[in-house]
C-alpha cells in the first residue's frame, strides 16, 4: 500500500481494529472519526453497517443512534446500501436527492443542527473472502449539491475500498 494518505489512514485503521474479532460501537466511532477526516466530512456522516449473523440484515454499528432505530433488509430494493452488499462494488452518487432511495434514516436527527439531506455518497462494501460482510458509507449533506461539497469519484471509489480492506478483519462473513 505505498506511502499514499488512504494508505496511512488504512494502517491506522488496521492499528484500531488489530485483534478485534467484531467491530464494536465504540471501535467505530474511532474508525468513523479516521474515515470522516480523510474524506473532510462530519464523523455523523460516516455510517459503518454490518451483515446480522443470518445474513438477511444490515445493521449500523455507527452513527449510534442510527444503531438504535432499525436495521435494513437485504430484500429492500432501494436501499443503497443493500445494492452495495448486492453488488460488492464501491458506488457513489452526486445527486442522491434525484435518485429514488429511502430517507428514514436521513431524517435522523444526528446533531444539534439538526438533519440536513444527503446531497452526495459514497458507498463501499467491506469484503471478507469475497464475501459482502458489511458496509462503509460517506456522506456529504447540504441544503443543495452544491452546498454540500465536493464530488466523489473514481480516486474516492478506490480510497475507500482500501479503507474497507483495512476494517475487514474485525468483520464475519453471513
Amino acid at each position: 500500500m505505498g506511502t499514499t494518505p488512504v494508505a496511512g489512514v488504512a494502517r491506522v485503521i488496521s492499528e484500531m481494529v488489530k485483534g478485534k474479532t467484531d467491530l464494536d460501537e465504540a471501535a467505530g466511532k474511532m474508525v468513523a472519526g479516521a474515515i470522516a477526516k480523510y474524506f473532510s466530512v462530519r464523523s455523523e456522516d460516516v455510517a459503518i453497517l454490518k451483515l446480522t449473523p443470518n445474513g438477511k440484515q444490515l445493521v449500523f454499528v455507527v452513527p449510534e443512534k442510527l444503531a438504535k432505530i432499525g436495521s435494513i433488509p437485504l430484500t429492500s430494493t432501494r436501499a443503497l446500501a443493500v445494492r452495495t452488499v448486492k453488488e460488492k462494488r464501491v458506488e457513489f452518487i452526486n445527486n442522491v436527492q434525484a435518485a429514488e432511495h429511502h430517507t428514514v434514516f436521513e431524517a435522523v436527527k444526528l446533531t444539534k443542527e439538526g438533519a440536513e439531506p444527503i446531497q452526495k455518497i459514497l458507498s463501499g462494501p467491506i469484503l471478507v473472502g469475497g464475501k459482502a460482510a458489511g458496509v462503509i458509507q460517506v456522506s456529504r449533506k447540504g441544503k443543495s449539491p452544491g452546498a454540500a461539497g465536493p464530488d466523489f469519484g473514481p480516486k474516492e471509489s478506490t480510497d475507500l475500498s482500501q479503507i474497507a480492506t483495512a476494517l475487514a478483519s474485525c468483520f464475519t462473513p453471513s
